[in-house]
């Protein structure tokens, strides 16, 4: 699948979500914050994951791949949303623009969030009828990702304790989506979904070493958010523990692990190749000349 029609089939599932979702009879503050907190997206990495793996997988019902995309990335903004509010890391500028509690104040942004984590669910159970079978797996794989005790939620709650398990933490804050994601695009296919699981926790991590190398050397007009959080809020970064250097040398490792770990599939090469080749987008040029 190219880039392009991946794509379209993402901005076009996402706009049919926030249409049910924010028409006429919504309240004019809260569909206008969900629309902010989805459009204009970032990089949607997470559903072209899982759009790639439904690819490779055969993808013979496209309406289901498309749903776990969708509910993959309206999940995302979610977390989004709430994690930048005053409660947690209080950001006020995200993909360089204002933050949905900045610009809709505290009340709107926590039911927003709210609205978008129900949406996705609708979203995939709307895409029943075309496997209802295939629908209710991927309604638990992505309810693992974002729920109790190993999702989204896990990885928001540990950075409240005092004493956090780290790798718990970063598993569940990243790591978890990136699995998510990887599994439902194989699910949306008909194929078993926890194989996929190791693909998506590396991908994850490796995101994560470069979110922390990002927040390390670039600014936060590159970024399109705060810089220099990990240090304000006392949160693990890869870059004080192993310098850039090994973290970018750290980043590249998980590439490698990710691509190696890519189930037997009809489209196996294919997508190991696609996943070197987008990943190594994720290494910040500023630390691509220090990583050989």
């Amino acid at each position: 699948m190219s880039h392009d029609d991946a794509s379209l089939r993402i901005e076009d599932a996402l706009r049919r979500a926030l249409a049910r979702a924010c028409g006429r009879n919504a309240p004019p503050k809260i569909a206008s914050a969900m629309q902010h907190a989805v459009f204009p997206g970032g990089q949607r990495i997470r559903p072209r994951l899982a759009l790639s793996i439904a690819a490779a997988c055969g993808d013979d019902k496209p309406v289901l791949s498309a749903a776990g995309a969708a509910a993959v990335e309206l999940l995302h903004c979610a977390s989004l949303v709430h994690d930048d509010m005053p409660c947690f890391d209080n950001a006020g500028i995200r993909r360089g623009r204002p933050s949905v509690h900045a610009a809709f104040g505290e009340q709107i942004a926590l039911l927003s969030g709210d609205g978008l984590i129900v949406l996705a669910f609708e979203t995939v159970a709307l895409a029943a009828a075309a496997d209802p079978l295939r629908s209710a797996a991927l309604a638990g794989v992505v309810a693992r990702a974002v729920g109790m005790p190993f999702g989204i939620v896990a990885g928001q709650a540990w950075e409240s304790e005092s004493s956090p398990d780290l790798v718990a933490y970063q598993r569940a804050k990243t790591g978890s989506l990136f699995a998510g994601a990887s599994m439902a695009g194989a699910a949306a296919a008909g194929h078993e979904a926890e194989p996929w699981g190791a693909l998506g926790f590396c991908l994850g991590e490796a995101y994560q070493v470069a979110d922390d190398i990002r927040d390390v050397l670039c600014s936060a007009a590159e970024i399109g958010k705060p810089i220099g959080q990990d240090e304000a809020l006392g949160r693990p970064n890869m870059v004080r523990e192993l310098g850039v250097a090994g973290a970018a040398r750290r980043l590249k490792d998980l590439v490698d692990e990710a691509v190696a770990s890519v189930p037997a599939c009809p489209g196996q090469t294919a997508l190991r190749i696609e996943i070197q080749s987008q990943a190594s987008r994720f290494l910040p040029r500023e630390a691509s000349q220090v990583a050989a």
